[in-house]
């Protein structure tokens, strides 16, 4: 898939463990967060996992990292360099990851996302995410509480389904 989000044309590709760049991919993560607590080798090595790069210019911008178990999609990491962010990248590969949950039948997209990470709540949100229950605590680098959200897809259509939220937004 070729976009051309803000800062110019973006190509989203799905990553394997053949792909070439992961290093690259992984230093996406190293400048994205502040403990980075996998490698994009070790999650492409798991038959359930799915994984896609942002590239602008051949580099690696940004990426997702998501498991794909049954009929649930969740999704574990998105992460864009520091100088990249706010301009759809993280958006535009959340979309391939509902085109993908949408091409295999998926009916639940699922995810954590800190609770003091403002921007991705209300990206998730505008996606057609819904909160779905407050795990306190969770990370262990900072003992900050992640907030759970979901969105539902109808399994036949693909559409995204109605959903309300459990904990109160914005949370």
């Amino acid at each position: 898939m070729t976009s051309s989000p803000a800062g110019g044309e973006v190509s989203v590709t799905r990553l394997s463990s053949e792909s070439g760049g992961l290093d690259e991919v992984d230093g996406v993560a190293l400048s994205a967060f502040d403990h980075p607590q996998f490698s994009v080798r070790e999650e492409l090595s798991r038959p359930w996992s799915r994984s896609w790069v942002a590239r602008r210019g051949g580099d690696a911008v940004a990426f997702v990292i998501a498991w794909h178990v049954a009929d649930e999609i969740h999704v574990l990491n998105v992460a864009t360099l520091p100088a990249a962010r706010r301009q759809g990248l993280a958006r535009l590969l959340m979309q391939e990851v509902f085109a993908y949950a949408r091409e295999h039948q998926a009916r639940l997209l699922l995810l954590e996302v800190r609770r003091s990470n403002a921007a991705a709540l209300w990206l998730y949100r505008g996606l057609g995410f819904h909160t779905l229950s407050v795990r306190v605590g969770y990370y262990g680098d900072n003992g900050e509480d992640a907030i759970e959200m979901i969105a539902v897809l109808d399994q036949t259509t693909g559409e995204l389904l109605p959903g309300k939220d459990e904990v109160p937004f914005p949370c």
